[in-house]
C-alpha cells in the first residue's frame, strides 16, 4: 500500500487546478489556506491583491480570475520536484497569450505547505518585472525609441 506523500499532494493539486471546477479546487485547501505572492506582480495588480487567504478567495482566483488575467492558451509546465516532509518546492512555467495579445513566459518556484493531506499555504516567487512587462504594466527600456 502507498502512502500519500505531500509531494502527491501538491502535484495532484496542480493537476486538478486547470480543471477550473471550483469544489475540486477548493477540495485541495485547508479552510485556512494562504497563497502569497511577490506584492506588486502583475496579476496581483489585476485582481487587487498578493496575499490570499482563505479557501474561498484562493478558488475564487484560481478558478475566475486567473484565466481572465492570462488570457488563453494556458500552459504550466512542471519541472524540478522536491518534497521533504509536509514542504514541497514546485518549479513551473507559465505560458499563455495575454488578453493585450502579448505572449507570457515566466517561471515560477512555489514553495507549499502540506497540512493533513491538502494545502495549507503557498508561496509563490517569479520574475515580476517579466510579468509586468508582458502586461504592459511598465516600459520596456531595451524597446527602440522613435
Amino acid at each position: 500500500m502507498r502512502t500519500t506523500t505531500a509531494k502527491d499532494v501538491v502535484l495532484d493539486a496542480w493537476r486538478t487546478f486547470g480543471s477550473r471546477d471550483p469544489e475540486r479546487v477548493g477540495a485541495v485547501f485547508t479552510g485556512d489556506a494562504e497563497w502569497l505572492a511577490p506584492p506588486g506582480n502583475a496579476a496581483a495588480r489585476l485582481v487587487g491583491g498578493h496575499h490570499l487567504v482563505g479557501r474561498e478567495r484562493i478558488v475564487r482566483f484560481l478558478v475566475e480570475e486567473f484565466p481572465a488575467v492570462f488570457g488563453t492558451g494556458i500552459s504550466s509546465e512542471v519541472g524540478e520536484v522536491v518534497g521533504e516532509g509536509d514542504v514541497v518546492v514546485l518549479q513551473t512555467r507559465l505560458r499563455s497569450t495575454l488578453p493585450n495579445g502579448r505572449r507570457y513566459d515566466n517561471d515560477y518556484c512555489f514553495l507549499v505547505d502540506v497540512r493533513d493531506g491538502r494545502i495549507h499555504r503557498v508561496r509563490e516567487h517569479l520574475d515580476t518585472h517579466r510579468g509586468l512587462l508582458a502586461f504592459g504594466l511598465v516600459d520596456d527600456p531595451g524597446a527602440p525609441t522613435a
